[in-house]
Parts: structure tokens; sequence; C-alpha cells
């Protein structure tokens, strides 16, 4: 009787799955740790931390609605065929009412962190300078996707609010990069371009959500690392 080996080996994809939510566990707890690490350095109460920490990420999938953008109708050229020829119509596509919402994570609750970094440590002037550079830069490089919304390179805005902080305020660089990135990023990407919203279709436009979560929110959270080690 001839002998017959398993097409698979169960040990094997047991061990492959373990390695794999092992490495899932560590990435996580890095993160985490990272997460925690930067609300240290800026200066968020330890009882609170959390609470930011799980609000700002389990927020990123909540837009509360504020209003509508009607947009402009848009032209489109339609190709028909008739007897073997080509012709280019003109089609006008009606306008379409887009719903403005701000995103609860990537622009609320970064939004009310940085007013109480602003109060707690009166950083008021510098972190004006810093919002304005940020700013300035990052709605230079933001572009309008159709059917998207404003995308932003994602690391930009936290090495130029790192920078900033670091040159105009050194013992107060943490809480400065943090303001600058943050509010920077939603100004200039989102708020600046907010005329264009209803341009780009889409069913949803979100302030702070979609393309510019990781600006808004994650750029506060690499600029304050940036700070640290640097």
């Amino acid at each position: 009787m001839p002998d017959r080996t398993p097409d698979h080996d169960p040990i094997g994809w047991m061990l492959v799955l373990t390695l794999a939510a092992f490495a899932g566990l560590t990435l996580a707890w890095f993160l985490v740790g990272g997460l925690e690490y930067a609300y240290k350095r800026i200066g968020i109460p330890e009882g609170a931390m959390f609470g930011v920490m799980f609000g700002s990420l389990a927020g990123s999938a909540i837009n509360i609605p504020i209003g509508r953008v009607r947009g402009k109708p848009r032209r489109s050229v339609q190709q028909i065929q008739i007897f073997g020829r080509r012709y280019r119509i003109p089609v006008e596509q009606p306008a379409t009412t887009t719903t403005l919402a701000v995103n609860l994570g990537g622009a609320v609750i970064p939004t009310g962190v940085s007013a109480f970094l602003l109060i707690h440590d009166s950083i008021w002037w510098q972190a004006a300078i810093g919002v304005a550079c940020v700013t300035l830069i990052v709605h230079l490089i933001a572009r309008p996707v159709e059917g998207v919304g404003i995308q932003v390179p994602g690391i930009v805005p936290p090495l130029l609010a790192a920078g900033v902080s670091l040159l105009i305020a050194p013992h107060l660089a943490a809480p400065v990069a943090y303001v600058s990135g943050s509010l920077g990023t939603l100004i200039g990407a989102d708020l600046l371009n907010i005329n264009r919203l209803g341009s780009l279709g889409g069913g949803v436009a979100s302030i702070g959500g979609a393309g510019t979560f990781d600006g808004v929110f994650l750029s506060g959270i690499v600029a304050v690392l940036l700070v640290a080690v640097a």
C-alpha cells in the first residue's frame, strides 16, 4: 500500500499563525507605548491619557455632519459610434451635493488637546508661528482628489512641525510640535480648501478624516516623537 503524505503540515501553519499573532501584538504594544510616551511628553494628565488615545483612534471612523456643500455642474465627453464613425458628444452632469462633516478623531479631539496645551503651557506666540508655517506649506502641497478628498503627504507635516518647534521653542518643543502639526495640517489642508470640497464629488467630505487624518492626528504624535529623539 503506497504511503500518503499530507498536502500540508498543520504544525507548520500553527507556527506561522503564532508568529504572525506575536508580531502583531508586539507592533501594537510599540504603537500604544509610543502614543503613551508622546502624550506624556506634551503634558496630557495620566488620568485622561487613555481616553484621548482611544478616542482619537476609534473616533477616526466617526464623522459628525455639520452641513451640505453643493458642487457645480460638470461637463464630460461621451463617445458614440454611428455607422462605424465615432463622435464625441459633450455631456453635462448635474451638480452633486456633498455632506460636510467633522471627524471626531482627526479634528475634534486634536483641536481640544491643542486648546488645552495652549492654555496649560502658555505657548500662544510659539504655537502661532508653528501653526502658520505648517499651514502655509501644507496648503501648498495639498492636492484635491476627485471622489476622495484633500490628500496630504503624511511625512511632511510632522517633519516641518518638529523642525519649527525646535527652532522657536526648544524648551517647549513637544507641545508646540503637537499643536503646530495638528492645527497646521487641519487648517492648511481642509479648512483653506473647504470651498473646493463640493467639486470633488463623493457623498461625505470629512474635515480631519480620510486623506488628512494621518496628517492631522499622526503628524502631531510623530512630531513629538521626533522632538524627543532630536
